[in-house]
């Protein structure tokens, strides 16, 4: 008997040692001033995993926020200093943010999702399930594809009549930026449970294929073992994952990623060698035809971004693209006072190529393709939004998607009577891509 409790003891201690821990890391704000420094700046981000980037800067003046690791503090200030590098410690200690978040999580009360918690994988597809039993006519199980570890990539289709033109909607693909599924569980519920007449009278004429977690292997992963993870789960070596939104292929590896498996950032061995982004693919594929609109939810920045994220070269529809987004951000910040900046990904936060939108768009043909950077413009606490801005968060999402989608009406980029995009003379991105059986 001794020596089975001395076993249960010692795996517990194993199982707790497994856990990341962020003790005495610090956090720092770096603002390069020359391109000299710029470019030391992102040398840092390829020189050790003890470095977390939490944002890049992509130009002179722009901000980037780094985590760093304990043992390496000294050699990264005497880099800084060195190279003349503006810098503030944002935050001394950044495990005391972490133990506060998941302490709030233990007080949660209940287990299906509320908008005052985060919320855990099994939680949020628990949830999905009630949704079907309780809209058997409206609400759809899907599969969108699977993962390294054998997990299901599960989402909704919420349709209210056929013939709609659709609208697909993932989140989650970054396993850390916690309140993008959060926001994404706050619309689908929205669109099926909101009961102002004009709201009703214009999302029925839609349907939604919702994805909240696009990661589940990761999402799970930074609720169990590290707050901060980024990728996938797949091996490669002796570090794991890859960054499942740079490994979409579409112009992959041209821009913005790395060749390092330990970075995150690492765009992976090829295009779709994760099978998260390869099945996801397929998935959107057989949709092909259906979907005009697609959107990506992140964190964080507060951004509204549309290709492309490898080039600067501006999409065909580049102008609809930037009209449709500055609509959408003017009606978000009506509620609460929120500001976004609208651009494509390439000048309006930094070169980012083989990401889920620009795939969208550019081969899977969706011509409305956009990524919501969310809450908060920036600060060390990006991936930690306190849980009282979980639900003005989804609220002034909602209202803006409504509206990102009226203005594509608007432009003419689909027919509700066809179920296809309307090719009229003055749709560019038609023209292009050519898109048939219409």
């Amino acid at each position: 008997m001794f020596s089975k409790i001395l076993s249960i003891l010692l795996l517990l201690t194993v199982t707790l040692a497994e856990i990341a821990r962020y003790d005495n890391y610090r956090a720092y704000e770096l603002i390069p001033k020359t391109s000299e420094q710029l470019k030391s700046i992102h040398e840092l981000q390829e020189s050790s995993d003890s470095l977390i980037f939490l944002q890049i800067s992509n130009h002179i003046e722009q901000r980037s926020l780094v985590i760093v690791a304990p043992h390496k503090l000294a050699d990264f200030v005497a880099v800084l200093d060195n190279d003349e590098i503006t810098y503030r410690i944002v935050d001394e200690n950044i495990q005391n943010q972490i133990t506060k978040q998941f302490k709030s999580l233990k007080q949660k009360s209940t287990s299906t999702v509320d908008w005052t918690h985060y919320n855990t994988l099994e939680e949020i597809n628990s949830w999905l399930d009630d949704l079907v039993k309780k809209y058997p006519n409206k609400v759809e199980s899907v599969v969108g594809g699977k993962t390294y570890e054998g997990r299901e990539i599960r989402g909704v289709k919420i349709s209210f009549k056929k013939g709609n033109p659709g609208v697909f909607i993932e989140g989650g693909i970054h396993a850390r930026e916690w309140i993008a599924p959060a926001t994404v569980t706050y619309i689908a519920n929205e669109l099926l449970t909101n009961t102002d007449e004009k709201v009703r009278s214009f999302v029925e004429n839609y349907d939604y294929y919702i994805f909240p977690v696009a990661n589940p292997d990761g999402y799970k992963y930074t609720f169990e073992k590290d707050r901060f993870w980024r990728k996938t789960r797949k091996p490669y070596g002796k570090c794991f994952g890859a960054d499942p939104n740079r490994n979409w292929d579409f112009h992959w590896h041209e821009a913005g990623t790395s060749s390092s498996a330990c970075s995150d950032t690492y765009g992976g061995e090829k295009g779709f060698s994760e099978i998260e982004t390869a099945t996801l693919s397929e998935y959107i594929l057989s949709l092909k035809g259906k979907i005009h609109t697609y959107i990506a939810f992140h964190s964080f920045s507060q951004l509204i971004l549309f290709p492309y994220g490898h080039s600067a070269t501006h999409a065909p529809n580049h102008n609809d693209l930037q009209a449709i987004g500055d609509a959408a951000a003017k009606r978000l910040a009506e509620k609460y006072g929120t500001r976004y900046t609208v651009g494509n990904v390439y000048d309006a936060i930094y070169p980012a190529s083989g990401a889920s939108m620009d795939w969208a768009y550019g081969v899977a043909e969706i011509p409305l393709s956009f990524t919501y950077e969310l809450r908060p413009n920036g600060g060390f606490d990006g991936f930690e939004l306190p849980e009282k801005e979980i639900i003005p968060t989804g609220e002034e999402t909602f209202a803006s998607v409504l509206t990102l989608l009226e203005e594509g009406k608007k432009l003419g980029y689909h027919d509700n009577n066809k179920n296809c995009f309307n090719l009229n003379k003055n749709n560019i991105f038609g023209k292009l891509f050519k898109i048939k059986n219409c």
